[in-house]
């Protein structure tokens, strides 16, 4: 059986390495090739300077399971980093296989199957493991036994964990040692049975080879892509947390759409500082690169000194990059400020190496909530790039970005991604243009767990998911996001206001670092808007050696009157030492009007 691949003018070269299953047959910039059945099983692949690009079709277990055909050249191929080790593709597989095997056997040796397919059949699997090679082998190994990955975020306190379990009604809970005793109890009380995630064999203590598998076989070979695989719980800023269920077919889709957007490839190295109870850190820079085969490395929390070390060490000055070199990140707003405060802490020398090293990346990325136009322009000015902005949900994960080649527009989120359709939907109350973006993709979730009526009503009639969030689309196509509807849109004398605009603005202030802003209940207007700033610390040490206040109303309104409209100016003026933000960088509005409607 052949296949073509398809030939693109701007590829360059082929590593003859990749050549070794191959017959050549002819082209005029491009050979065309013979693929062998594991690399058809996997999808057409072609290469873009020497380097394996994108699968076309298939899904990204296949991608694993390609790894045991004889003739895979993708075993050795490092996948994973972490705590100063390298996890090939062949390790995570036999990893999965091995814990995939763990789901048949009880204690005592009894077999214990679970209704639906395989071992698993549908049963719901939850995950504690920090970012690691565990972590990626506990959902491979749950994917493989037709199991649904439910990841459980570390932060997560008990009564979180146990409603987060209960819900979903986890049958069994994979968790690594560091973890275990405590996992043991959570799964005592939540009836579900504990096992434990085996480390998984780093590359430098033993090389796996296709011998190995050749005995084991994927109990979800004929698994239909409309199962359920994954289940995500919503964060929970506009209410209780909802378990977002996708299929194979859904996450399939999205890694497609993004590694083929992003030009995401196997020559790709991704550092890795996101949590992987999101769908920021589980797609954008896990399931996608992992599909691209790219190399993930985690770093084990964010740290400001450690990612510009990092970045330093790929890309020194006076020699050539690192063979490791770091080529993707993507982060949240608050990443991009921590990092800027890091830089500006820095001595010359140190300034202009990691300078230096930060614009030899290939892709820097933002998202998860809205990126304040002052950080951008501050980020583009120090690393040179403008950060690749785009828009998401748990939902559908993305629909939306700027794009990777051609004009990133600040304040915009770009337009939709191949595949996906989005509108907005406006009632009779709406401004002009302005409405409640709306969005149709192949990588739309396929319910929210047990909650039948608020999936139904989630959606037009026409297919489409209702987001809750308000925006509007510019003159050249662009989506700009406005708020949640329910937290981030103020209704102020008549009007209706975006607070993110305001936040934007206020930012731009040199006393200001961070900055929320609220509508609180005004029995004249309605809504009253509220700013909570937190300091930029030299500034306010300045300030208070002066014996002033850090910062007054009317002075913020006072520098602001030229930027915003009257009935956008802030009314009230809080003073915070910090923002509550949870794992993801976003406030929880919703609570915090709570709390500060109590206050009053």
């Amino acid at each position: 059986m052949k296949a073509t691949l398809k030939t693109f003018n701007y590829l360059s070269f082929i590593n003859p390495r990749h050549l070794r299953n191959f017959t050549i047959l002819s082209s005029r910039h491009l050979p065309q090739f013979q693929l062998p059945s594991s690399c058809l099983n996997s999808g057409f692949r072609f290469f873009r300077s020497n380097h394996l690009f994108c699968t076309q079709s298939g899904s990204l277990m296949e991608v694993f399971k390609a790894v045991l055909s004889e003739g895979s050249n993708s075993c050795d191929r490092i996948a994973i980093k972490s705590d100063g080790k390298s996890y090939s593709y062949g390790q995570l597989t036999s990893s999965a296989l091995t814990i995939s095997k763990m789901f048949h056997h009880e204690k005592g040796g009894e077999t214990r199957k679970y209704e639906g397919f395989g071992s698993l059949q549908g049963a719901r699997v939850g995950i504690v493991a920090k970012p690691s090679a565990e972590f990626v082998a506990g959902v491979l190994g749950t994917w493989f036994s037709g199991g649904v990955a439910v990841p459980l975020a570390l932060s997560y306190p008990e009564a979180e964990l146990l409603y987060v379990m209960n819900n979903s009604d986890i049958s069994v809970l994979l968790s690594t040692e560091d973890h275990s005793e405590t996992m043991k109890t959570i799964a005592a009380k939540s009836d579900a049975r504990f096992l434990l995630i085996p480390p998984v064999v780093n590359s430098t203590s033993e090389t796996v080879t296709r011998n190995q598998f050749q005995e084991d076989t994927f109990e979800g070979e004929g698994k239909l892509l409309d199962d359920p695989a994954l289940i995500v719980y919503t964060s929970g800023t506009t209410g209780k947390p909802k378990g977002v269920v996708h299929t194979h077919k859904s996450i399939n889709s999205q890694v497609r759409m993004l590694t083929e957007a992003w030009e995401y490839t196997s020559a790709d190295h991704f550092l890795h500082c996101l949590p992987l109870h999101h769908v920021h850190g589980l797609f954008n820079a896990l399931f996608a690169p992992l599909y691209a085969q790219s190399s993930v490395e985690f770093l084990p929390k964010f740290s400001v000194s450690g990612i510009w070390r990092r970045w330093r060490e790929s890309y020194p000055v006076n020699d050539e990059k690192t063979d490791d070199a770091v080529t993707v990140f993507t982060g949240v707003p608050t990443m991009y400020t921590r990092l800027i405060q890091g830089y500006e802490a820095m001595d010359q020398e140190t300034k202009e190496s990691s300078a230096f090293a930060a614009q030899k990346l290939r892709l820097m990325m933002c998202g998860s909530s809205a990126l304040p136009r002052p950080v951008m322009h501050q980020w583009e000015s120090i690393t040179g790039h403008r950060l690749l902005e785009r828009y998401g949900m748990t939902e559908f994960v993305m629909a939306i970005s700027n794009p990777l080649r051609g004009t990133r527009k600040a304040g915009t989120v770009g337009k939709p991604l191949p595949g996906v359709e989005a509108k907005i939907v406006q009632d009779e109350n709406d401004a002009d243009g302005v409405g409640e973006i709306c969005v149709r993709s192949p990588s739309l979730f396929k319910e929210y767990w047990n909650l039948p009526e608020v999936t139904k009503e989630s959606f037009t009639e026409d297919g489409y998911f209702k987001t809750g969030d308000a925006g509007r689309v510019d003159e050249d196509g662009y989506y700009v996001i406005l708020g949640r509807t329910s937290a981030d849109i103020m209704k102020v004398g008549g009007y209706k206001l975006s607070a993110l605009e305001i936040e934007s603005t206020l930012l731009e202030h040199p006393t200001v670092a961070e900055c929320c802003v609220l509508g609180l209940p005004d029995k004249d207007y309605g809504e009253a808007v509220t700013a909570i700033i937190v300091a930029e610390t030299g500034a306010k040490m300045k300030r208070e050696e002066e014996s002033k206040p850090v910062m007054t109303l009317e002075e913020l309104c006072g520098w602001a009157k030229d930027k915003l409209a009257p009935y956008k100016l802030p009314t009230r003026l809080l003073i915070w030492e910090s923002l509550p933000r949870n794992a993801m960088g976003k406030v929880n509005k919703k609570e915090l009007k709570k709390s500060l409607d109590h206050q009053e």
